[in-house]
């Protein structure tokens, strides 16, 4: 197989999202074009490692267990000029937990 001029394909590793708090999804386009910062981010809400994950295009942050924590992000991100469903969606995590939900970012 010739493999000249094809472009790099990379393969990215679908992220499991929580059940039992909501989520946040924004893809990192949008979060760098806003001035986002991962450290701030973690320093607000307190994030571990495993709440703030990033694969190929996409972020996902969360579990957010704290009340407040996703209407403040959500205010936010809307604040710095992003759309919602455009540039990031929540996901309530309100499923049963038999269930596991996947994000990826979608490859053309």
């Amino acid at each position: 197989m010739d493999i000249r001029g094809a472009e790099a394909q990379t393969v990215c590793m679908p992220l499991e999202l929580p059940s039992d708090a909501p989520t946040l999804l924004i893809r990192r386009s949008a979060f760098e074009r806003a001035g986002l910062a991962r450290t701030d981010i973690d320093a607000r809400y307190n994030l571990t490692p495993e709440e703030f994950r990033v694969e190929g295009e996409l972020i996902v942050i969360g579990p957010l267990y704290e009340e407040k924590a996703l209407t403040d992000l959500v205010d936010q991100l809307e604040g710095l000029g992003l759309a919602y469903f455009d540039d990031y969606f929540e996901m309530s995590g309100n499923w049963p937990v038999w269930s596991r939900i996947f994000a990826t970012e979608r490859r053309e």
